[in-house]
């Protein structure tokens, strides 16, 4: 592989304007198509074997004309103090609100509107009420036209002193990342401006990953609506192929430099870059595919969506490191190489004084320092991510409702005021559909009325064949609550197996966190074994890939131990933008699983790669270890960081799972690259000394050689014995 893509590092390098002009050319068709392509919507929801999809699948079939999933709003409206929303001053502003939605521009989308006064929706102090707005399409099928027809309807009231805030699904409109992910960008040019002492080498990275992110994200607005894909889908897929991009890039200049510095000519360099640092970039790449597209064994249609897009931006990502960043390399010339080495006054010519040694750079120091207390920091390092992690213990997943949302929202406010005017549970009733005839559906309603978690009980709605109904059941507690969870597993339990279903999104909501708690386990066994498996490969060894497994385990746990103490327990949460605290989002662990076991194995892979090559060419194994630092350690800190603001940037964002994620990935990111693999990795291998890179000799003849060092590239070039190595890398780690 290393040959291939040596030859493929040289070709682009050489043919640079073909190259760059393809790209060019796919940015320009996937820009295209996103623009032709109506906007991305909130995409389906599904949760296939679930009971609570099982009764929309049932209510499709017995109530044909009902929408079961059709998106609702609800209107809510609070007379001034002193008044009452049945006055002589106010209900012609609520009657006003309902003959506008019926006649409105958005009417033919629209199943029912329902008045409070009618449907007895006004609160017992007379002082709330809410219009019911029944849609017979989704949330995401809703046009422009119907969503400001809603809006608008509430305009008069306002006008005249009314309180009125609009709740459900209707509104529900794509997240707003606001200006944190340009933030992100920004630190990370800083970074890699510090890093290779260049602003072209520095923009490279960028430029490259901002071009291959374009591609991706405009590809995934082009087919949104074609293949179901939320508009979240294309905000994680940015904040991942944002932070692989400029790491991939990063890892191919970093070692062109290098390869400039040992007197290659430049597209030799460009190829060698690619051959070594390349084949960590490909498989790192497919360690975040492999781990994105396992998503789809939780059999969850939009969770598997979500990895398969941000999988192909991952995709595109190595496909521009390995081609597009030689080409570019080979317009920048020598404008990559370090200011010093270009201009006098900043420091060409300046000699080291004779007899003098270099001076060790920080990867050097910080390496030595573990060797000399491996116990120490090992232990320190354990102890101080277990504490972490204690949280986790205490991990409850959910989905958010309207009362995650910002307070400023009007759909916040609705909750609030639904909340204090009529219950909680109002936010969330459940629906319970019956399989059977009226005498079932009178039974099931008595049965459910004498359940102590329950604030009110409709009667039965039965279908045009009489042999089904629904039943509207409102929860004493907030739909999110663990009171209201007890009560549909109360209602499921006491009913015929078959014949009665509890449905509506509070229990959707139940249903999806209780898969993906059951699917965590089993996914995280996956990744781990994977982990194993891959790093076998790689590092020819049993321990170090164990270590890495280990530590990756250690990482995430901690990881979720910080989302646990923020976002569920309020530790900090103004800090981040937390407002409501509440169950962490069901899918953002298992979702953080996948994508920080790529990054982790991408440190792994280019610190401990330098170590074993070190070692293989007869190096201790301790000095082995401050040779991978003394060569990588300062790229993988850069990555690392550029890694954290890119994620962090994501934090500023409004919905509630962007943010949550943006804060755990780079939580996790930080523990894994700066305690896990700079602090933990090295302590154990310095105690594990030669023990660490054995593997039996049965095992090493069975398992492929992948060359991530690119040995067999060196060999192919007649250039193993020229001086190359782990001696003149130390020189250059030192320059």
């Amino acid at each position: 592989m290393a040959t291939f893509l040596y030859r493929l590092g040289r070709g682009a390098f050489r043919r640079r304007r073909f190259v760059a002009l393809v790209w060019v050319a796919l940015l320009f068709v996937a820009g295209f198509g996103a623009a032709s392509a109506s906007a991305p919507t909130s995409g389906s929801f599904s949760i296939p074997g679930t009971e609570a999809q099982k009764a929309f699948d049932l209510l499709d079939q017995r109530f044909p004309g009902m929408a079961a999933d059709g998106a609702t709003a609800r209107i809510v409206i609070k007379a001034p103090a002193g008044e009452k929303v049945d006055s002589a001053a106010v209900k012609p502003q609520v009657e006003k609100i309902v003959s506008e939605l019926k006649d409105g521009p958005g009417k033919d989308q629209i199943s029912s509107v329902t008045s409070p006064y009618e449907a007895k929706a006004v609160s017992e102090d007379g002082s709330t009420a809410y219009v019911s707005v029944k849609y017979k399409v989704s949330g995401m099928e809703l046009t422009d036209a119907t969503r400001e027809a809603l809006t608008e309807s509430t305009t008069a009231a306002k006008a005249d002193g009314l309180n009125v805030q609009i709740g459900g699904d209707a509104l529900q409109a794509a997240p707003e990342t606001g200006s944190g992910e340009i933030i992100g960008i920004a630190i990370a040019a800083i970074v890699l401006v510090i890093t290779f002492g260049s602003l072209i080498a520095a923009g490279l990275p960028l430029l490259t990953a901002l071009i291959g992110v374009g591609i991706g994200i405009s590809s995934i607005t082009a087919l949104a609506n074609v293949l179901d894909l939320g508009s979240t889908t294309s905000t994680l897929a940015m904040m991942i192929g944002l932070a692989v991009g400029i790491d991939y890039a990063l890892f191919i200049v970093s070692r062109y430099r290098a390869e400039l510095a040992e007197g290659r000519e430049r597209d030799e360099a460009a190829g060698r870059a690619v051959g070594t640092a390349g084949s960590a970039v490909v498989f790192a790449g497919l360690t975040v595919v492999i781990a994105l597209v396992g998503l789809a064994v939780v059999n969850i249609p939009m969770l598997s969506k979500m990895g398969f897009a941000a999988a192909g931006t991952v995709v595109i990502a190595v496909l521009v490191a390995l081609t597009l960043v030689p080409a570019m390399l080979g317009f920048a010339g020598k404008k990559v190489l370090p200011a010093g080495t270009k201009s006098r006054f900043l420091g060409k010519g300046k000699p080291a004084a004779e007899g003098a040694e270099a001076k060790p750079n920080g990867g050097t120091r910080w390496a030595r320092f573990i060797l000399r207390r491996p116990v120490m920091v090992l232990l320190a390092g354990v102890i101080g991510l277990g504490i972490v992690a204690v949280p986790a213990s205490k991990l409850e997943m959910g989905l958010p409702d309207d009362g995650a949302q910002p307070v400023s929202t009007t759909q916040r406010q609705a909750y609030d005021m639904l909340s204090d005017g009529f219950g909680p549970g109002f936010n969330g009733p459940l629906m319970v559909v019956v399989n059977g005839d009226k005498a079932l559906a009178d039974a099931t309603v008595e049965r459910i009325k004498g359940l102590d978690g329950v604030a009110a009980v409709m009667p039965a709605t039965q279908n045009e064949a009489k042999d089904a109904a629904v039943i509207t059941v409102v929860p004493k507690d907030r739909p999110s609550s663990v009171e209201t969870e007890d009560l549909v597993h109360e209602i499921r339990e006491g009913s015929d197996s078959g014949k009665v279903f509890v449905t509506g999104a509070t229990a959707m909501n139940i249903d999806f966190s209780q898969k993906m708690n059951d699917a965590l386990l089993p996914y995280l066994a996956l990744v781990v074994g994977l982990a194993f498996l891959l790093l076998m490969l790689v590092f020819r060894s049993i321990l170090v890939p164990l270590k890495a497994a280990l530590g990756f385990l250690l990482s995430v746990v901690a990881a979720l131990g910080a989302v646990v103490a923020v976002f569920q327990w309020g530790w900090l949460g103004s800090l981040f933008g937390v407002e409501q605290t509440g169950p962490i989002m069901s899918m953002m662990p298992i979702f953080m699983v996948g994508v920080v076991f790529g990054l982790a194995m991408d440190y792994e892979v280019f610190l401990v790669t330098r170590m074993r090559e070190a070692y293989v060419h007869g190096e201790r194994p301790g000095q082995a270890v401050v040779t991978g630092f003394q060569y990588s350690a300062r790229v993988v800190v850069a990555a690392a960081v550029i890694m954290i603001a890119v994620f962090s940037g994501f934090m500023g964002a409004s919905d509630q799972m962007v943010k949550m994620i943006g804060f755990a990935l780079a939580i996790a990111v930080f523990f894994d690259a700066f305690i896990v693999r700079m602090t933990i990795v090295p302590a154990v291998l310095a105690l594990l000394g030669h023990k660490a890179w054995w593997l039996p000799k049965w095992l090493d003849r069975i398992l492929p050689n992948v060359d991530v060092e690119g040995e067999s590239l060196r060999k192919h070039l007649g250039d193993a014995e020229d001086g190359s190595g782990p001696d003149k890398d130390r020189e250059l780690a030192n320059a």
